[in-house]
């Protein structure tokens, strides 16, 4: 199993030194020209969200200026970004969405 060493052994050290990765929230922002429709329907493709969900997290977008849209590993959050920025300008919207360690 372990190599003994003083009292514990080398991997149950290992594991106490081990850390849950970083958290990212990937966070859609407001802005005055993306219809709210193409928002919730970014919400539901990319974070699979049922249309009430949606719908509440597009609506606090538009009043609070920003909505989490989710929680996720650092490269799961990055892509989501990229995927979601990629489809607002190809849609030619200004659609802007970051992600933020938690």
């Amino acid at each position: 199993m372990g190599i003994e060493h003083g009292n514990s052994t080398v991997l149950e050290k290992q594991a106490l030194a081990l850390k849950p990765p970083s958290m990212y929230q990937v966070v859609l922002l407001n802005d005055d020209y993306t219809p709210m429709e193409f928002v919730v329907a970014i919400i539901q493709e990319y974070f699979n969200k049922d249309k009430e969900t949606a719908m509440q997290i597009m609506l606090k977008v538009h009043v609070e200026g920003r909505g989490v849209c989710g929680v996720y590993t650092k490269d799961v959050a990055l892509t989501k970004v990229e995927l979601v920025l990629a489809h607002a300008k190809q849609a030619g919207h200004p659609l802007q969405c970051v992600m933020e360690e938690v």
